[in-house]
């Protein structure tokens, strides 16, 4: 079994209970509707890892353990699919660990945040770094698709942000309206510059961080089902996210969307991602 950080992590580090962070691969690619490949994510991920280093913004994520799990499988309908996830989710949260879920594509963040909510009894506060919004109804007649994982996570009582959105329509706008979700579009993001943004005061307390890598520019990531002109940064991205954890904290994250093209750039750019991201729950922690 490929293991997240295989070749820093000492034997200590890699004990499952003791482990801060667990790493569930979900290798999910049902409902994607442009380009293909997500189904290679969460291994390209893996073994980009092992090329990073220990340390990261001042902190080794790898010194509070990580463990990796095996890939949830992903046959059957897809409630079934996404149950299989919430319990792994839930059963880490239970366990006072951080769940890191790699995708695979973007629908399989409702089964991770329903399981890590289940956990906590209550719902959680999701920070989106995302191309588009997530937010329709269904999509080509599926609820639980890549593009209606938010409006599902919503309904569910989970309060959004969303950071760097770029390609929405007019029944998103609308929800974001109905489900009063905080919003800050990449055109403001990228035309102002980096700027600190503030989340409401009456955000919750627990954040579920999910990260689309298309959030960021496709001069950044290419490799990615959607890509969409005029994203993020790769600091812009992970600066909102730090800001956004400032007096709260992390209880569980994924990292979705990459589609392996063959150029290792973009798989490594993935797992630093995860492992800043990491970083960043930790120092959440208090």
């Amino acid at each position: 079994m490929s293991v997240f950080l295989d070749s820093e992590l000492t034997e200590a580090e890699r004990k499952a209970e003791d482990a801060l962070f667990t790493i569930i691969p979900m290798p999910l690619e049902r409902t994607v509707s442009y380009g293909s490949g997500t189904v290679k994510g969460p291994e390209a991920i893996i073994e980009a890892s092992n090329e990073l280093e220990r340390g990261s913004n001042g902190v080794e994520p790898c010194a509070s353990g990580i463990s990796t799990q095996e890939p949830v499988a992903c046959d059957g309908p897809l409630p079934e699919v996404m149950e299989r996830l919430a319990q792994r989710t839930e059963a880490a949260v239970k366990a006072g660990k951080i769940p890191v879920t790699l995708g695979g594509e973007h629908s399989l963040s409702y089964g991770a945040v329903s399981g890590v909510a289940r956990a906590l009894g209550k719902p959680v506060g999701i920070v989106q770094v995302d191309a588009h919004a997530d937010l329709r109804i269904a999509y080509q007649g599926e609820k639980h698709s890549h593009a209606s994982v938010m409006n599902l996570l919503v309904e569910g009582g989970n309060s959004l942000a969303q950071f760097g959105v770029r390609a929405l329509c007019q029944q998103e706008m609308d929800s974001r309206s109905e489900n009063k979700v905080f919003f800050v579009d990449a055109e403001e993001l990228v035309t102002r510059g980096l700027h600190a943004v503030d989340l409401p005061e009456d955000f919750p307390e627990n954040i579920y961080i999910s990260f689309d890598v298309d959030g960021l520019d496709p001069s950044q990531m290419p490799a990615t089902g959607t890509p969409v002109p005029g994203g993020l940064g790769y600091y812009q991205a992970i600066h909102l996210v730090e800001h956004a954890l400032k007096g709260r904290k992390c209880v569980g994250l994924d990292v979705v969307e990459l589609a392996p093209d063959g150029n290792a750039a973009w798989d490594f750019t993935a797992a630093q991602i995860t492992y800043r991201l990491m970083a960043a729950a930790l120092s959440s922690q208090g």
